[in-house]
């Protein structure tokens, strides 16, 4: 069910600045038994009868929602305008992490986000409707999805980024909700292993996946970032990384997304 917002208060402004449409697409999630809000900004060459679009789905960070990104960074409205792609900001929960969590049956964002709403935008939008048409990042807890997401399903997304994201949750065993996806860290330690992005590396080939991560210098997650990032190089897997003066905040994100919006039409001109 698709539910177009042309008059909604909280974005008039956004509206005046940009000529893309803003949808709220409700998806019926089987795997979770809900309704699930997302998203959904299309370029203003965009019409039901135009030409393919590539799709990058943009996901929030912990205690955030699928109004979180046009909310705090509404110039994704514009970005979505000038390199001619649809945006999704799918609704990942409060603390889902994106994740199937190995104790908690109702919480299956990993088979939401790269099964069932990938599905449903590919139905309701003139999307490329391949791998080669996708893409995935996110902020905080949206890093952390982006990449685990994209690690684990090389078959739906063909490039993928983070920003501040959260690459090794272990250290963190008592923050953001992760214990009640995950269960304790004393007593869960090998959900904790299989779950962190940092011992997911080995999935990758180098060929496969084109990546983009960033992260502040001041930020908590930085140490993490950097880890990755060594441990990219040690595999040999080709990627962007970028390292800046910045924090936990939306200053750094409102900054990172255009850069990374950058590296993701460049790779779709590509393609």
């Amino acid at each position: 069910m698709k539910i177009r917002i042309f008059l909604l208060v909280l974005f008039t402004t956004f509206f005046n600045a940009s000529a893309s449409q803003i949808d709220t697409l409700m998806v019926k999630s089987e795997s979770m038994g809900k309704t699930i809000s997302n998203i959904v900004i299309t370029p203003n060459s965009y019409s039901s009868n135009s030409e393919k679009f590539p799709v990058l789905y943009l996901l929030h960070g912990a205690g955030g929602n699928y109004l979180s990104w046009l909310s705090k960074a509404p110039k994704i409205q514009e970005y979505a305008d000038l390199y001619n792609l649809i945006i999704v900001c799918p609704d990942g929960d409060k603390t889902s992490w994106y994740f199937d969590s190995p104790i908690d049956e109702k919480m299956k964002y990993e088979t939401y986000i790269s099964k069932e709403l990938v599905a449903s935008i590919d139905k309701n939008y003139n999307t490329i409707s391949n791998k080669s048409g996708r893409a995935i990042t996110g902020l905080s807890m949206g890093g952390h999805g982006a990449l685990y997401l994209s690690f684990k399903h090389q078959d739906v997304w063909s490039a993928a980024g983070s920003m501040s994201g959260g690459l090794d949750l272990r250290p963190f065993s008592n923050n953001w909700g992760i214990s009640q996806r995950l269960g304790s860290f004393s007593e869960n330690k090998e959900n904790w292993e299989n779950n962190s992005v940092i011992n997911m590396v080995y999935l990758l080939d180098g060929k496969g996946l084109k990546l983009i991560i960033d992260c502040g210098i001041g930020d908590f997650f930085y140490d993490a970032n950097q880890r990755v990032h060594k441990k990219l190089i040690e595999r040999n897997i080709p990627h962007d990384y970028i390292e800046r003066p910045g924090k936990h905040n939306w200053d750094y994100w409102n900054n990172s997304v255009k850069y990374q919006l950058l590296f993701f039409n460049d790779y779709f001109n590509k393609n």
